[in-house]
């Protein structure tokens, strides 16, 4: 599987993240996230976004390493999206987007926000780390299959509009044909129940988080 890896702002990689990173994975850096993968350890391949928060230091080895696409500060995306477009253009069959936890709700909304873009439909695995909880993205092309001990907490959110028949098996809670609302509460929460929780929707995106801190 060829994955690419975009690594964003918000702080510091969680060691488990990085640990997940592929050994052959593409590396992405937007814009300020750029230090946050070489001070984990990741070696970035591009760098993409308008610059304005990366450091001098990590701005010149860039220069000198690596392809930077720099794009103007009054633009209509976020760094994270131009980063997530670059990456569609390597073809991959798998794409991964890192973050530390962060502190702006609004960065950490757009960001988790860019993961549905209709452009990544193709993509046969979209998820994240965002500091230690795992997400990955559901669409009528992508299922999602949990493979997590009993007892896991999992939630299921409608971040990009309503999902139509959501369908949830192998879980504590399942769901057949459900309607789940934008942002609404119906999916949060629930626990896995079998090896495997698959998770199915026949219109809309689905954002499936795992969160870090298990009970």
């Amino acid at each position: 599987m060829t994955s690419v890896v975009v690594v964003t702002g918000g702080g510091a990689l969680a060691p488990i993240a990085v640990a997940a990173v592929p050994d052959d994975a593409a590396i992405v850096a937007a814009d300020g996230g750029l230090d946050y993968a070489r001070d984990a350890g990741l070696t970035p391949n591009a760098l993409v976004g308008d610059l304005d928060s990366i450091s001098a230091a990590g701005l010149a080895w860039a220069s000198a390493h690596i392809e930077v696409h720099r794009h103007p500060t009054d633009k209509a995306a976020t760094d994270t999206e131009l980063a997530i477009g670059y990456a569609i253009t390597l073809t991959p069959s798998r794409v991964v987007l890192l973050a530390g936890a962060g502190d702006r709700i609004d960065h950490t909304v757009a960001a988790l926000g860019a993961l549905g873009a209709p452009a990544l439909d193709g993509v046969a695995v979209v998820e994240a780390w965002w500091g230690t909880d795992h997400l990955f993205i559901a669409t009528p092309r992508r299922p999602v299959t949990l493979a997590e001990p009993a007892g896991t907490t999992f939630s299921v959110l409608a971040m990009h509009g309503p999902c139509h028949s959501v369908n949830i098996v192998g879980a504590r809670w399942p769901l057949t044909d459900a309607e789940v609302g934008p942002l609404v509460g119906l999916g949060v929460s629930n626990q896995a129940r079998d090896e495997a929780v698959t998770i199915t929707v026949r219109d809309g995106v689905l954002t499936v988080m795992i969160p870090g801190a298990q009970p």
